[in-house]
């Protein structure tokens, strides 16, 4: 049964200040989100949408060491140029806050210490990986190694980003401080750390029994695989010098965690924004008649459904998200996007690139979105849904309707006589539109929801085109009006259901047709424009973008391309420390046939292999799944580190490492012998 609320806390995932936003934030994050919010603002809730830049990631130092600034030089340079350019791109947030703000190192530091004095933390001493040469301790973010997942060489500490996989800095292999190249040493160090095993009870319950049928399956099923696999407590304090202070005795040199301070920012930004609006932020915070929605991409899925909520359920004053409609990765012409190799496509440089077509890409990024799997931007479908769709379909049909009416009846609405079948049809038709779409918008389908839009656009088109009021005019003029004045109508539907969509477009075709004050609920009529209502002349919704314009943004990306292929051919990894005989002498590499190989359920990386090593007969998961399909792998030979200890991964108990040869972009082969030998032949 779906519930009522009164009001509606909508957040948006922080972004790290540490640059500019490209199309993967707005595909993944800010375009769903603000799809949502102006639907709900259109249905007349209250709501409360909140973001705001993350200034305390370390991500945010290692910048600032490259570029030898401070880290308040460098969010000082990038949150305004994040906030200005979502404003202007039209994501329509009531605040967006930074978590430098003095309310917010307020708020988290007493959130901190709320938990802390009511005995919600565990004060450890542990190893943590230290810097020798810096002389300092390293954030997750400052250790960089292989992942035992994928295999990628470049995890960081607390997360893959190649495989997405949640790490800790102890399980990557062969670790390097991302400092001076060193590698660590692990030195004792106190913490304090969130016991998630202690909610493992909890989260079964309110995640994997209660929330099995309405999240979606990407991240259910994440979740689940984290809580199925065993929490272990995680630390909440880190030993850095840019974050908020640890607000207790003993904490010298010690700042909050940046993922347990991060999305407390959502709270201190509504404390802000209600503050200036004379409304109580607790009422979006604490009270059971808010629903509580975080919008994020897939890499902060973990962190927002179980540590967060772990938190405010220890805290025990505050809601719980009802839903993370998590999306995953949006590409860029079949590359991972790449910030550091300037892969990707920036907002700031789309607005001047392409004035005034902020739709488009609201459109092309919405039309493609990466809801259920990732998926891939090119710039010839940002084209074609240009050219094709918002040109020939949206903008046509409200054109052509315009445009006659100004022709046959001076720019008045005509009014409507006696229905024909065909107009009963398209009216039938109309007034289950706005359900319809708010059905998908409401399951969080955006996607579908614009699709279902556009047919809207597609119905009025059809209904012109069959009815032929150019054919008629001269003998049937009351029937023309009564064509007229119904595809006027869909076209004030149209203004009024593409509020989440497309608002730029929206207030274009509210001038056209005189139409203001209208919401959602309005919507499915044909009554919204009256009788003789003066219907102003036609405007160009959309122009159609020429190839020329396309190839300039396809060649950047060719020269991005092969100025990282020049840097990939002169930045090959170093040689590692030089090691003795024995120490090679300890692995065992043995050749071995892959008899079986099959795809990892719920991974798009992992291959599960069955390996006969001549010695035994054993499974291996490997990272390759990108690089070979597994009826393309069985009976090839493969290198194996046969005596590497056993360690699970993804549930699946992984006996050894399959060996690759990783070029400098990231491309993986086979290390095999060049013709066929025995099974257990050792590699020397």
């Amino acid at each position: 049964m779906t519930r009522d609320y009164k009001r509606y806390t909508v957040t948006a995932a922080l972004p790290y200040a540490n640059g500019p936003i490209h199309i993967g934030h707005l595909a993944g994050v800010y375009v769903p989100a603000d799809i949502y919010v102006r639907y709900l603002r259109s249905r007349g809730r209250d709501v409360a949408f909140v973001s705001g830049s993350d200034e305390h990631g370390v991500a945010i130092t290692i910048r600032g060491r490259k570029e030898g600034r401070t880290a308040k030089e460098i969010i000082d340079e990038y949150h305004p140029m994040i906030k200005n350019s979502l404003a202007e791109f039209g994501i329509s947030f009531d605040i967006y806050h930074r978590t430098s703000s003095p309310t917010h190192h307020e708020h988290a530091a007493g959130m901190f210490k709320t938990l802390y004095d009511n005995g919600h933390f565990e004060e450890k001493t542990s190893q943590q990986y230290f810097d020798q040469k810096e002389n300092q301790f390293l954030a997750d973010r400052y250790i960089i190694g292989t992942c035992p997942n994928c295999g990628h060489n470049e995890a960081y500490g607390d997360q893959c980003e190649n495989c997405g996989t949640t790490l800790s800095p102890t399980e990557l292999i062969n670790p390097k401080s991302a400092l001076s190249g060193e590698e660590p040493v692990l030195k004792e160090t106190k913490h304090w750390y969130l016991p998630l095993d202690k909610y493992e009870d909890w989260l079964q319950e309110w995640i994997v029994q209660g929330h099995k049928d309405d999240w979606k399956t990407n991240v259910y099923g994440q979740c689940k695989s984290w809580i199925d696999s065993g929490l272990k407590g995680r630390a909440v304090t880190r030993d850095l010098d840019w974050g908020i202070p640890v607000p207790v005795e003993g904490a010298d040199g010690k700042v909050l965690y940046v993922w347990f301070d991060a999305p407390i920012g959502y709270i201190s930004a509504t404390i802000d924004w209600a503050k200036e609006k004379g409304k109580d932020w607790k009422d979006y915070w604490q009270s059971e008649d808010t629903k509580l929605l975080h919008f994020i991409g897939k890499d902060n899925i973990v962190f927002h459904c179980i540590i967060f909520p772990v938190i405010l359920k220890a805290h025990g004053d505050y809601v719980l998200p009802d839903n993370v409609p998590a999306n995953e990765f949006m590409n860029l012409e079949n590359d991972k996007i790449s910030t550091s190799k300037n892969w990707a496509v920036w907002l700031h440089e789309y607005l001047l690139e392409f004035p005034g077509k902020q739709d488009v890409l609201r459109y092309a990024l919405t039309s493609n979105a990466p809801e259920t799997k990732d998926n891939d931007f090119t710039w010839k479908d940002f084209q074609a849904r240009n050219n094709n769709e918002l040109v020939a379909i949206l903008g046509n049909f409200i054109n052509r309707a315009v445009v006659l009416t100004h022709k046959y009846f001076e720019g008045k609405l005509p009014t409507r006589a006696d229905l024909q079948p065909i107009d009963e049809e398209l009216v039938a038709a109309l007034a289950a539109f706005p359900n319809d779409i708010a059905d998908s918008l409401e399951n969080y389908k955006f996607r579908e929801a614009l699709a279902k839009y556009m047919d809207l656009a597609r119905a009025g088109n059809k209904f012109l085109a069959d009815t032929e009021p150019w054919k008629l005019i001269k003998e049937d003029e009351e029937r023309v009006g009564t064509i007229l004045n119904l595809c006027l109508q869909v076209a004030a539907n149209l203004q009024v259901l593409g509020k989440p969509f497309l608002p730029q477009t929206v207030d274009k075709i509210g001038g056209i047709l005189g139409l203001a004050g209208l919401n959602w609920d309005d919507a499915g009529s044909v009554d919204l424009l009256a009788s003789g209502s003066i219907i102003n002349e036609a405007q160009l919704l959309f122009e159609k973008i020429d190839d020329d314009v396309i190839e300039r943004q396809v060649s950047k990306l060719k020269s991005t391309k092969e100025m990282n292929e020049v840097e990939n051919n002169t930045n090959l990894e170093p040689l590692k420390e030089e090691i003795q005989y024995d120490d090679f002498m300890k692995m065992d590499i043995r050749i071995a046939t892959v008899l079986e190989a099959e795809k990892v359920e719920k991974s798009n990386k992992l291959l599960k292999l069955k390996l006969d090593t001549g010695l035994d007969t054993r499974t291996v998961v490997s990272g390759i799944a990108k690089y070979y399909e597994p009826e393309e792998i069985v009976g090839k030979q493969v290198s194996i580190l046969a005596n590497l200890a056993p360690r699970k991964i993804m549930g699946i108990e992984s006996q050894g490492m399959i060996l690759m040869a990783e070029d400098a972009d990231g491309t993986l082969q086979l290390v095999q012998p060049a013709g066929k030998v025995g099974n257990g032949s050792g590699v020397s």
